[in-house]
């Protein structure tokens, strides 16, 4: 059963990892309310203390394709109008880089467009053998995704994928260093939870700093983003958790975190 109240969005939480997977039959299309729904449950896991790492992946044989076109051409009105559905997709995105917690992508097939922008916005990728990440908008005659594709592509490249809707294969993926491995589609989710598990031993705090840090020093000068990043050092040196973990290094013995 899972986690939270959430119809596309299925959320399993074992020892202190979450494995959150997207449920929009047939291709994991970007909806309105998986939006919306994704904003929420990242929302919800970046409060949750049983929560230290989540594992995002997609059901069936595509992680995501994308905004849901076939909606769009209905020419139904969505909630709040075009805005109200841009808004909803930017929340959904943010949700993710600025959640809490750690979110690792089990990317398991085709992440396209709104896709892409889903993968970019995590901490860790890993590919599926099958997987491919791609910004197809400009045979729709639309365009999008590009700003989040920076955060993983060169500029050549990415102004390739831009113009002609190339999709970059798992492998080549990897040979770039834009994922941690590209795996045989048995092997991906195991990966993926052995990296989780790892992180969820570490001081949960910790963690959540190092990745607060992280995102607020993407942008910033040497200086100023090594100075935040001293900062937090302090204030993380404060907590239980830190203590313990010192303690624990000079005992040499495993540490207990209480995420205090």
């Amino acid at each position: 059963m899972s986690a939270y109240d959430l119809k596309l969005i299925d959320i399993q939480i074992a020892d202190h990892v979450a494995v959150a997977t997207m449920n929009n039959p047939p291709v994991n299309a970007l909806s309105r309310q998986m939006q919306d729904e994704m904003a929420l449950a990242f929302d919800l896991m970046s409060d949750d203390d049983n929560v230290r790492v989540i594992v995002l992946t997609g059901a069936g044989k595509l992680f995501c394709a994308g905004a849901d076109i076939k909606a769009r051409s209905s020419g139904e009105p969505p909630p709040g109008g075009p805005r109200g559905h841009l808004r909803s997709a930017r929340e959904c995105f943010h949700a993710i880089v600025e959640c809490r917690k750690p979110v690792i992508a089990a990317i398991n097939g085709a992440a396209l467009g709104a896709g892409l922008a889903i993968a970019a916005s995590c901490d860790i990728l890993l590919a599926s053998e099958q997987a491919s990440l791609g910004m197809p908008e400009i045979d729709v005659g639309l365009m999008g995704g590009g700003r989040h594709a920076m955060r993983l592509f060169g500029h050549s490249r990415l102004r390739r994928m831009a113009v002609t809707g190339y999709r970059v294969p798992g492998p080549e993926l990897y040979r770039l260093g834009i994922v941690e491995a590209c795996l045989p589609s048995a092997e991906l989710m195991p990966a993926a939870m052995a990296f989780a598990k790892d992180i969820a031993s570490k001081a949960p705090l910790a963690v959540q700093l190092f990745k607060q840090s992280l995102n607020a020093i993407e942008e910033m000068s040497l200086r100023d983003g090594y100075r935040y990043e001293q900062d937090m050092t302090v204030q993380i040196g404060k907590t239980e958790d830190s203590k313990e973990a010192m303690r624990a290094f000079v005992e040499k013995r495993k540490p207990v975190f209480h995420g205090r």
